[in-house]
């Protein structure tokens, strides 16, 4: 069984997407695309700094948009979507709920309103790596933060303001790292709220497509049945902690056996490798990669 995830914010570096514009159309699409989101999107994947590609409002169009453009270069038909994050709306792409361009419309306005949000309140997030998960949750609880992200695998991400992140790396739990993340607020947090808002009333004219495969939700790794159950999942999402384990936990339920990561490819594969024994992975990350995919499910 092969399921096709898609990272989430933070998985974008400077220049990503530069080879992958040599293969046929993929410019193309590209510059297609930048017209519904209101960004050039190759110039953004090719050109632009680090700083330019942490904005909220540019990293989560240009990772739908890469991810989905990669998709369509792969030509591979799963049997299984998930999305980490903002991934989900490339999912949902993936899986028929949404067009390409209904996604992508839905997640210009997601990371605006996101930006906005983040910009109220001075808040970040950190990384957990390690530690016993219960004390972990413990500790992130008692300094008033939120397990925004519970990836499995040994790693949770705390979210919250700046006060309460410095309180907690003074009060770290036990056999546990931190690692402060380049990120621009505490995202599926309270904080959140607002966009909330903002992406509901900009998807009140959609009408999802019931998933042409199994599709996994953030919120707590089930299958979701109906297109509308999804669309709304995947907005509430926005304020509410990403369960990847659970989508894990579904994905070894079910009999996963391969996991491709659509570009930009790395992260939710190594969190494969660490929790989803025996399962093969290949992440995209270079034009190469490609036929390493397709030679890699012949073997088979």
């Amino acid at each position: 069984m092969l399921v096709i995830v898609s990272p989430g914010q933070g998985a974008q570096t400077p220049g990503f997407l530069s080879p992958w514009l040599e293969i046929p159309g993929f410019r193309d699409r590209l510059s297609a695309w930048s017209e519904i989101v209101g960004l050039d999107l190759i110039a953004y994947g090719t050109t632009a700094d680090a700083d330019e590609i942490r904005d909220t409002a540019v990293a989560q169009p240009l990772l739908v948009a890469a991810a989905l453009a990669s998709y369509e270069a792969l030509g591979v038909a799963p049997d299984m979507v998930a999305g980490h994050s903002v991934g989900e709306l490339a999912a949902a792409a993936i899986a028929g709920v949404l067009t390409p361009e209904q996604a992508l419309g839905l997640v210009r306005v997601r990371g605006q309103a996101m930006a906005k949000a983040a910009a109220v309140t001075e808040t970040g997030m950190t990384a957990v790596l390690g530690g016993v998960e219960e004390d972990v949750l413990a500790i992130i609880e008692k300094h008033g933060l939120t397990p925004a992200n519970i990836n499995g695998a040994g790693q949770i991400v705390a979210g919250g303001t700046l006060e309460q992140l410095a309180a907690f790396k003074e009060e770290p739990p036990q056999r546990a790292r931190l690692i402060p993340l380049s990120v621009a607020g505490a995202f599926h947090t309270e904080h959140m709220s607002p966009a909330v808002d903002d992406l509901r009333a900009a998807a009140a004219d959609l009408t999802p497509a019931d998933p042409r495969v199994t599709l996994l939700s953030n919120a707590d790794g089930a299958a979701v049945a109906t297109g509308a159950e999804y669309l709304h999942r995947l907005i509430d999402q926005v304020s509410n902690p990403v369960r990847w384990d659970a989508c894990m936990g579904t994905m070894a339920e079910r009999g996963v056996t391969t996991m491709i990561e659509l570009l930009p490819g790395g992260t939710l594969t190594g969190l494969a490798k660490r929790g989803l024994k025996g399962v093969r992975t290949f992440a995209l990350k270079t034009p190469e990669d490609l036929e390493a995919v397709r030679e890699g499910l012949n073997e088979q």
